[in-house]
């Protein structure tokens, strides 16, 4: 009995020695190694500046918004800019130092209440104003939804011409961001896709959400810039200092090619520009790249051009694949090209779920699934 208690002591003791070398173990791989699944779900792809843009400076995208932002209240006296945080920089640092320079009568703070905000915006705008609206999080633009559909975008038409409320721009951080969960890592422009008299796009980098902030506030209609949140800091370009805008409802073409034609906006296409690299290196196969830029209006005659080139079209999106915008435009090619496909038009995006935590690696349209899509469109 006594051998016994003793082996059973000493079992109990060599079993506690195990469980410490190995937690002890377990947390110095934890401390030396990254987390396999730390890893961004794209490699940025930076955009160079013409030679005729003038001085550059290196920004990375929140730094090219402010600089558009501070332009476009130095230029315009009665431009106003607002939402939650504003006046203290905002969650995301786009307008950092705006209210010590323009005041807190331009530059403030409002309630916790999406709707008023842009319901406020909407009455700035029609007063006369320039009205510039932050809405937090994308995922959080849809308490203001009746009013930037059913009143901002129809203000002009509804009352003849008389009225209007154009000088209004919403901005949106939007898309995964690696730790948002479900609700800030949506991507809701498919909504407001189908609403006339609104404009909206989607920038890919600093100097393209510089270019496309400001031609949206001198654009007469209102307008919403979805800013995809993961490239506020990730995305760094030399960026021209001066005013410029970038042609709103103009596609971008990133690389052409012959074989394939490769459609996304936003963080999506840098990993377009990663799969065309890769079809290219393993596939031997030419990816032409585009970034759409503007869902509304959109370029149907550069994604049309394209697709009658090269015969086979993949379009990929992180929002969900049921009447996400891919829809629209893979039933507009497939009407006005059919006759020059060779396949048809692939779409990669996420899953038909509630945009998950711990498994946003698998609900993302990465490179994995694009470069899938194009193996099978191309041996169709």
């Amino acid at each position: 009995m006594f051998a016994w208690g003793v082996n059973c002591r000493n079992i109990r003791q060599h079993n506690m020695k195990v469980s410490v070398n190995l937690a002890r173990g377990l947390f110095n791989a934890l401390k030396t190694a990254p987390p396999a699944l730390a890893r961004s779900h794209f490699t940025y792809y930076p955009t160079t500046a013409t030679s005729d843009k003038g001085d550059l400076q290196k920004m990375n995208m929140f730094q090219a918004i402010n600089q558009a932002m501070d332009i476009a209240l130095d230029e315009d006296p009665s431009a106003l800019l607002f939402g939650e945080d504003v006046g203290f920089g905002g969650v995301f640092r786009c307008s950092m130092n705006l209210r010590d320079k323009y005041g807190k009568q331009r530059v403030f703070n409002t309630p916790l209440c999406e709707q008023g905000i842009a319901g406020f915006a909407i009455g700035v705008a029609n007063a006369g104003a320039t009205a510039i609206a932050e809405i937090q999080f994308a995922d959080y633009i849809f308490p203001a939804f009746d009013q930037i559909v059913n009143e901002a975008a129809k203000y002009r038409y509804r009352s003849g011409g008389m009225y209007d409320c154009g000088s209004l721009t919403i901005r949106a951080p939007c898309g995964a961001v690696g730790h948002g969960a479900l609700y800030h890592s949506q991507s809701p422009e498919a909504y407001f896709a189908h609403t006339p008299g609104l404009k909206v796009v989607i920038p890919r980098g600093p100097i393209k959400a510089k270019g496309l902030l400001l031609a949206c506030i001198k654009d007469p209609n209102p307008c919403i810039v979805f800013e995809p949140k993961t490239l506020y800091r990730a995305a760094v370009e030399q960026v021209p200092t001066g005013v410029y805008t970038s042609e709103l409802g103009k596609a971008d073409i990133l690389r052409e090619g012959n074989d394939v034609t490769l459609i996304g906006w936003g963080t999506q296409v840098h990993v377009l520009l990663e799969v065309a690299d890769l079809a290219k290196k393993e596939l031997n196969v030419d990816c032409e790249v585009i970034d759409l830029v503007s869902i509304l209006p959109w370029d149907r005659d550069t994604v049309c051009n394209s697709a009658s080139k090269t015969g086979r079209v993949v379009v990929a999106h992180e929002a969900p694949y049921t009447q996400g915008f891919g829809s629209e435009l893979a039933a507009y090619i497939q009407e006005k090209c059919f006759l020059r496909l060779e396949a048809p038009v692939k779409r990669v995006t996420g899953w038909d779920t509630p945009f998950p935590h711990v498994f946003e690696p698998f609900y993302l349209p990465d490179k994995h699934r694009c470069l899938a899509a194009v193996k099978d469109i191309v041996n169709y």
